[in-house]
This record gives C-alpha cells, sequence and structure tokens, in this order.
C-alpha cells in the first residue's frame, strides 16, 4: 500500500466526549466502565453513523504509554499505573469490535503526516507533549517507524544536553522532566487547565517569569530537536499539545536554535511546524488504525453471503 499522502479528506469520528478520571485503578475491571462513561460503546453494534447502509467495522484506541502494538503496556502511563494490561483485548470485548490499539504519539505523528501539518511529506519527526510527557512518532519513506517491539520514538526518555546549568531543574531527569507540562502550568498559576486555556494563560501574560520559563523550555527542547535533526535528516519537525506552545511567535527563534546545533546539512531543509489537527489529531490516528486491516484485507470484512446451493434450498 502506498505510503505517500491519501487523496481523500480526513475521515470524522462517530463522537469524543473526555470523562474525568478520578486516581487510578486497574484496567481489567476499569476499561469498559470508563468506555461507558465515553461513548455508548454497546450501542456501536450495527450502527450506522454517517450514511445508509454503513455500519461500524472496527474500532482505533490509543493510549499515553508504551505499547507493545496492540497487546500490553510495558512502560504504564504514569498517572494510570496499569501494568502489562491487555488493552485490545479490553476494548474489543467492551465494543464487539476488532481492535486496534497504538500509542498516541505515534497515532497523532500518521494524522499529521495524513491530513494534516506534515501532508505531502516523506520525512518527519513528530513529538507530542501532554500531561503524561512527552512521546514521539516517526515518518521515514512515508511510513510510520515503531521498532522492533513498538516503542520507537520516545523521546521524552532521552537525556537532555543542557548548556547552561542555570536552565536545568531536574538534576539526572530525562527530557520530559526538563520540559514539562505541569511546570508551564505553575507558571502561569494554574493547577489544571485544556490545552486552549494553557496557551491563553502564556500568550496573554506579561509575567518576566512566565517568559523566562517558556524561554528555558524552548532552549533545552530546541537541543532535542538538533540530535534527532542529525541522526534522522528529517523535512520537518510537528510539535503537538503543549511542545506546540512554544512555537507561538518564536517558531523562527526554536529553528534557529535547532539549526545552530544541528549539522549544517542535515538542517538545510527542516520546517519546524505546530501540529495543525489540534485535539483531533489523536482521534484520527485512531481511526487509520482501525481502517488499517480494512484497507489491507476489504474483502474479508465483507458479511457472508449464502453459496448457490444454500440459496437454492
Amino acid at each position: 500500500m502506498h505510503g505517500g499522502p491519501r487523496n481523500r479528506d480526513r475521515p470524522r469520528s462517530l463522537s469524543a466526549r473526555r470523562p474525568p478520571v478520578a486516581g487510578s485503578s486497574a484496567p481489567n475491571s476499569s476499561l469498559p466502565a470508563r468506555l461507558r462513561l465515553s461513548w455508548p460503546t454497546r450501542s456501536l453494534r450495527g450502527r450506522r453513523p454517517h450514511s445508509q447502509g454503513a455500519a461500524s467495522s472496527a474500532s482505533g484506541s490509543r493510549f499515553p504509554g508504551s505499547s507493545a502494538r496492540g497487546t500490553a503496556w510495558c512502560a504504564p502511563p504514569p498517572h494510570l499505573e496499569w501494568h502489562d494490561a491487555p488493552i485490545r483485548e479490553l476494548v474489543a470485548d467492551a465494543t464487539g469490535l476488532p481492535t486496534a490499539v497504538d500509542n498516541d504519539a505515534t497515532l497523532g505523528a500518521v494524522a499529521e503526516h495524513l491530513y494534516g501539518a506534515a501532508r505531502g511529506l516523506d520525512h518527519v519527526v513528530y513529538l507530542n507533549g501532554g500531561a503524561s510527557g512527552i512521546g514521539g512518532g516517526l515518518i521515514v519513506h512515508g511510513m510510520p517507524v515503531r521498532g522492533v517491539s513498538g516503542y520507537a520514538g520516545e523521546f521524552g526518555q532521552n537525556r537532555p544536553g543542557i548548556a547552561s546549568t542555570a536552565d536545568q531543574q531536574a538534576p539526572e531527569g530525562v527530557l520530559e522532566d526538563e520540559v514539562s507540562r505541569s511546570r508551564l502550568l505553575r507558571a502561569v498559576g494554574l493547577t489544571s487547565a485544556d490545552d486552549p486555556t494553557l496557551a491563553a494563560a502564556l500568550s496573554t501574560s506579561d509575567d518576566p517569569s512566565v517568559a523566562a520559563e517558556t524561554d528555558r523550555q524552548r532552549r533545552i527542547l530546541a537541543t532535542a530537536l538538533a540530535n534527532a535533526v542529525n541522526v534522522l535528516n528529517p523535512r520537518a519537525i510537528v510539535l503537538g499539545g503543549f511542545l506546540a506552545m512554544l512555537t507561538e511567535g518564536a517558531t523562527d527563534q526554536l529553528t534557529d536554535l535547532v539549526r545552530a546545533q544541528s549539522m549544517p546539512a542535515n538542517a538545510e531543509d527542516v520546517d519546524i511546524r505546530a501540529a495543525v489537527q489540534a485535539d483531533d489529531r489523536l482521534l484520527i490516528g485512531a481511526a487509520e488504525a482501525a481502517f488499517a486491516g480494512l484497507l489491507a484485507d476489504p474483502l474479508s470484512r465483507l458479511p457472508e453471503r449464502p453459496g448457490p446451493l444454500e440459496e437454492a434450498r
């Protein structure tokens, strides 16, 4: 199947609501209940979402953690404390549908490559900043790169290069300890906020300490991106989630910082772009994962029909 941009509009989601999650619990008991909170999964069986004759044929799910593709978490989402949970099987049981599961940043990379900021580009590095940290996805020769076990793209777990000791806030920490959504929230005096609220607070603040924190995070992020440029020579780096906020009014500054620390030949053609699919990017990626099996073998999803002899009876 061709890995380049597809000549079709982006998929539409049936519905998307995010319920509050209080505390953590074992997924084996809590996941079906949470799915019922999010949307009526049982009623998806045979539902016709958009056109006459259409029915739900598969589900796609994304989760903020490292996943052996489609099976269980080996590095669980920190805020859920799940360990080796058979996510795909649990979702399939809750929905009654064939289910695809993948890391949210990997699916975000797919969505931005097919429909967003990296559409038409075959070499892309994608980093997503969320509440649980920084994840990443890679597009190489137009195809997502997942690694031998599905764990590729964990940029947030790399040790950051910090030129100035004054910039270091988490000794012995990793990139996502230094470049952090929670640190941005504290800088603007918030305990929690969705992305639009946080972005607005950052962009309208005239507090020098807020500017200092965004500049600090931008410098550390630039070094991490420069390392990616030297290794992968991408055409574009796409930043999603709170990382996109660090480009607001400062894309040229961030690009200059990255190029100053990269090999000139590798950085010559690279663009740094904010993700454009907003909150939909992860849902779109999950929809692509759900469609993958259908597109690979569409005949296998056709309903069984009686043969000539059975019809004659």
